[in-house]
This record gives structure tokens, C-alpha cells and sequence, in this order.
């Protein structure tokens, strides 16, 4: 019988069950998802790399009720393909480059000392630490006022539940409304910087590009979601692995973070679609057919990673897939790795002896994989 991945015991601890799957197929067809999954890191790899497969938004359904949502994502670049991908992207490319998030770089450890300085002892290590950090940040690269960042964050986790298999009527009516609220809230944003432009603000930038209104919005909700839905919960996943295999970061903290990215997946799934005839191991894909690299699965390879299931904080080689590949690889890597290098640094140099306090909370998701609540002391 294949994985159940919305079964209590594979989103508690999903890499048993996967690492079962693994040892039965590289690539099977999952009946109640209706795609192939892939469980290796070489054929999670191909399917993220290979240019026949590719991202088709298809607006969910009843689509005039879901307007909001699907209007936000039919103009993402993540849910496009070349050249409407290409069009999308380059507006916001460069504000991920290499030199501007070096430049990020001393806000954000200023950032982090100040929310240390206001913790006690005992803390949450979610709510306390990793969520203001990159919510601040990219709503700062933005220009977003730091008074709605709460909104950014309620909004988020609504819209990001739909991405789970089965999402219940009350998920999809919280992430009807999430949508509508922070696309209006986006185009007051736009329709300001329009009529006052600022330095140094992406949206400024963006309003000023060639997008269309709609497209300009979804950026910024993309940008906003993205810039640190997956922080929060790199930084969360990977705490609660270091912690827990009794290590400290290593010398080189970047190594750590890595370690930290493929240990425990954020992001655990991600869809292609077949647009030509695609040989996938065993498996031909057909045209419309759609396939899902597990990247947790793909992760914990032991055929790639030396001692898969154990956090190594210096390991090296570390030739994880949590980014994605190819055409999609995400566009905030760069800032990303950077805000975790500096908010683990910080951290560990105020708490030296940190320690979990209790089981952490899980979100009780599978495709966007984190916890909510993290007690730690140190």
C-alpha cells in the first residue's frame, strides 16, 4: 500500500515510511494524489532539473469562488514557464543578488540581538525568534511598515494550508479571504509607490517594471510568502535536529545551516507537470501527466548522503535539494542562507548551553513540513 502523507505518523516523522517507499521503487504512482512520485534524490533531481516537465497553474475549482486565490498564483513566476517565467522573474532578480543581501547582512544580525534582548531564560524559538526575523526582513527589502507584519504572517499561513493534499472547506475558505486581504492590501502599496516612489524599495521597483498590476501583486505576495515561510521553518526543522543529535554549530556555521536545510525539509513536495514524453527510471510520463519530486525523501538518500538519518553539523558534501533545481531553484537562496547563518550565530553565542524544553508543537502539515511552538532554555 503506498504512503499515506496525511496519515498522523508520517507528519510526525515522515522519513521512516519514506525511506520504506525508497527501498520499493525509485518512482510510483500515488492513486489518491493522482501523479507519480519520486523517492531518490536522482529522480527527484531530474524532475526538478528536467525542462519537459514544468510548472501549468490549472485555477482550482469552483474557480469564481477561488478568484483570489487563483489570481494570485496564475500570475506567479513559480507557476510559469518561459518566456512568461523569464518576463516575471527579472524584475525581482535583482534584489536577491549577491552584493544586496551582503549589504542586508549587518540589519539582520542587528535584528536578531534585538529580539535576543528582550528574552528571558526560557523562550519559544519559533514565536519569540525565527518568525519576526524573516518576516521583518522581507517585509523591509520590500518596504513593507513594520505595523502590518502580523497581517503578513496571518495571511500567509492561511493562503500556504491550500498547498496541503485535501485542504478542508474551512482551510479554503480562510484561504479565499487570506488572499483577497493581502492582494488589497498589496495594491494600496503599489497604487502609493506609484504616486510617491522610494529608494531603495523593491516595490517601488516593481510598480515602475513592465508587470501588469495583477502580476506586480502576485509578486509581492509571492515575495512576502516565500521570503520567509520557509525560513521560519528551515530554521525551526534544523534547531530541533541540532538540538536534539546534541551538537553545537560547527566552526563554519554555513556548513550547519546546510545540514540543517537537507535534515529536515520544509518544503517535503513539489510538482511538475509533463509538457513531451519524459523517461523517469521505469515510468514513461505522458503529456498533462503530473509527477512530484519528495525532496524530504530525496533528502535522506542514503545513496548520496554518508549517514542520512543522523544531523552532521559539519557535513560536507552537502548536495541536498530543499532549494529546488534548475529553471524554479529559488529565487531568495541567497537571502535565506544568509538570514540563517547570522540568526544561528547570534543565537548560539547568547545561549551557548540552549536546550529543548518538552516536544516541540507540530503544524500538523505534510507538504510545507515545520512546528509552531519550540520551547528551548539555555
Amino acid at each position: 500500500m503506498m504512503i499515506d502523507l496525511m496519515a498522523a505518523e508520517v507528519i510526525a516523522d515522515p522519513y521512516p515510511f519514506l525511506a520504506q517507499e525508497r527501498d520499493r521503487h525509485d518512482i510510483a504512482w500515488h492513486e489518491d494524489m493522482g501523479m507519480y512520485l519520486t523517492f531518490t534524490h536522482e529522480l527527484s533531481s531530474a524532475v526538478l532539473r528536467d525542462r519537459r516537465l514544468g510548472r501549468v497553474w490549472i485555477d482550482r475549482e469552483p474557480a469564481s469562488y477561488l478568484e483570489p486565490f487563483n489570481l494570485l498564483h496564475r500570475n506567479q513566476m513559480m507557476e510559469n514557464e518561459p518566456p512568461e517565467h523569464t518576463r516575471l522573474r527579472r524584475p525581482v532578480a535583482a534584489a536577491f543578488q549577491r552584493g544586496h543581501v551582503e549589504r542586508l547582512r549587518p540589519r539582520v544580525q542587528a535584528l536578531a540581538g534585538q529580539l535576543l534582548d528582550e528574552l528571558g531564560p526560557s523562550f519559544d524559538a519559533i514565536e519569540d525568534f525565527a518568525e519576526p526575523l524573516p518576516v521583518l526582513m522581507i517585509a523591509e527589502l520590500l518596504g513593507v511598515p513594520n505595523a502590518d507584519v502580523a497581517s503578513l504572517r496571518a495571511w500567509s499561513q492561511a493562503i500556504v494550508r491550500m498547498y496541503e493534499p485535501g485542504p478542508t472547506q474551512e482551510v479554503i475558505d480562510a484561504a479565499v479571504v487570506a488572499a483577497q486581504e493581502f492582494a488589497d492590501f498589496s495594491r494600496q502599496l503599489v497604487a502609493a509607490r506609484r504616486s510617491q516612489p522610494l529608494d531603495n524599495d523593491l516595490i517601488t521597483e516593481l510598480a515602475a517594471s513592465e508587470l501588469s498590476d495583477d502580476e506586480v501583486v502576485a509578486a509581492v505576495v509571492l515575495l512576502l510568502n516565500a521570503g520567509h515561510e520557509a525560513s521560519v521553518n528551515v530554521f525551526g526543522n534544523g534547531l530541533v535536529g541540532l538540538l536534539r543529535s546534541g551538537s553545537r554549530p560547527a566552526d563554519d556555521p554555513s556548513l550547519t545551516v546546510e545540514e540543517m536545510l537537507r535534515f529536515d525539509s520544509a518544503l517535503q513536495l513539489f510538482e511538475r507537470t509533463a509538457m513531451k514524453p519524459v523517461q523517469l527510471g521505469e515510468v514513461l510520463l505522458e503529456p498533462g501527466q503530473k509527477v512530484a519530486a519528495l525532496l524530504g525523501a530525496a533528502n535522506r538518500d542514503p545513496a548520496v548522503f554518508a549517514d542520512p538519518d543522523h544531523f552532521v553539523a559539519d557535513r560536507d558534501p552537502n548536495n541536498h535539494l530543499a532549494f529546488g533545481a534548475g529553471l524554479h531553484f529559488c529565487l531568495g537562496s541567497p537571502l535565506a542562507r544568509m538570514e540563517l547563518v547570522e540568526s544561528l550565530t547570534v543565537l548560539f553565542q547568547r545561549y551557548p548551553g540552549l536546550r529543548l524544553d518538552g516536544d516541540p508543537t507540530s503544524r500538523g502539515t505534510f507538504v510545507l513540513r515545520g512546528y509552531t511552538h519550540v520551547s528551548v532554555s539555555g
